[in-house]
């Protein structure tokens, strides 16, 4: 019998079910005896999987039915895609541990083999995502975007026998579901700013439940956790709904941290951009104080990008409280 045995809520999509699996395995080798089981839960947004997300909206599309199942003891933890994780955790949970991250930037994905720039004029580009759409807008006017909802494989399947040129998706999905042999070009995020914790996954657990919270530890990465308080912490200061695309990505400048972030209409004709160095030596500071200074530089950057004008877009398109953008099903 093992020491401990946990049970795992994640959706069942076959990127989830992976992205569990990698979880599940890293769990049992830093607990010694323990076994982790599986509980598949489908949410709302895949009971919707054939409706634009834009149309469906709302928080947690892809997250309350897996976070009800922690609060009421089914499920001891949760892995989620971090984009689609909200920014306001539900009372008696908490984010107990970031991974290291995955590689959070867009591919394209073309059936010719075209990069972004070569596609001809007119060519149609599947994606369901506003913020993906509307800096294809805003880069390629001519490019025609169809939504495109389902899974890897689904995803793939439609731009092989379907009408689309190209598709873009995340390249940490594509390497984890071993895809990545397909991607035709990765788009920097001076090209396509990716959505605020891309390629990060989020571990969610019952704040109380120090059993599990200990065995997660190990699996904590102080990189990844800073550089998703920073997005999050700007996602959260804008308040943009689901409709307004904002895009965010971090980087490192020798001792600091940079954030960049994008607040764009959803047509693409127009755009605010800015950048922000955190305070010197965030790397080296013990928590919590580098985790609020992460905050820090999110709220800051949220700051100067109202102040650039972003609170035209906002307030046109927002809808009230924290969120993150749900992007893929």
């Amino acid at each position: 019998m093992p020491q401990s045995k946990f049970i795992l809520a994640t959706r069942g999509s076959a990127l989830a079910l992976q992205q569990s699996r990698m979880i599940q395995a890293a769990v049992e080798e830093a607990v010694p005896g323990s076994r982790v089981e599986l509980l598949t839960i489908r949410t709302i947004g895949d009971r919707m999987a054939h409706q634009p997300l834009p149309q469906i909206g709302g928080k947690g599309l892809f997250t309350k039915e897996i976070e009800d199942a922690l609060l009421e003891g089914r499920a001891d933890f949760a892995v989620h895609s971090l984009k689609d994780l909200p920014t306001a955790i539900p009372s008696g949970l908490t984010l107990a541990a970031v991974p290291r991250r995955e590689d959070p930037r867009d591919a394209l994905i073309s059936r010719d083999g075209k990069t972004l720039v070569e596609l001809p004029n007119g060519a149609v580009v599947g994606t369901s995502s506003v913020r993906r759409s509307a800096q294809i807008k805003r880069l390629r006017p001519d490019l025609e975007i169809s939504p495109l909802r389902g899974n890897l494989d689904t995803r793939l399947r439609k731009l092989r026998e379907g009408n689309l040129d190209a598709i873009i998706l995340a390249v940490a999905g594509m390497r984890r579901m071993g895809f990545e042999n397909q991607i035709t070009e990765i788009l920097s995020p001076d090209v396509l700013c990716p959505a605020a914790g891309q390629g990060a996954l989020g571990i969610e657990a019952r704040a109380d439940d120090h059993r599990t919270l200990r065995a997660l530890a190990a699996l904590e990465d102080s990189w990844s956790r800073l550089s998703i308080t920073a997005e999050r912490a700007l996602l959260e200061s804008l308040g943009g709904g689901c409709q307004v695309p904002i895009a965010a990505a971090t980087g490192r400048e020798k001792e600091r941290m940079l954030l960049t972030a994008v607040v764009i209409r959803p047509d693409g004709t127009e755009a605010v951009r800015a950048s922000e160095l955190s305070e010197p030596d965030i790397f080296v500071q013990e928590k919590p104080a580098s985790l609020e200074a992460a905050q820090r530089l999110g709220a800051k950057l949220a700051e100067l990008l109202r102040n650039k004008g972003a609170n035209a877009i906002l307030h046109e398109f927002s809808e009230p409280g924290p969120l993150a953008i749900p992007e893929t099903p």
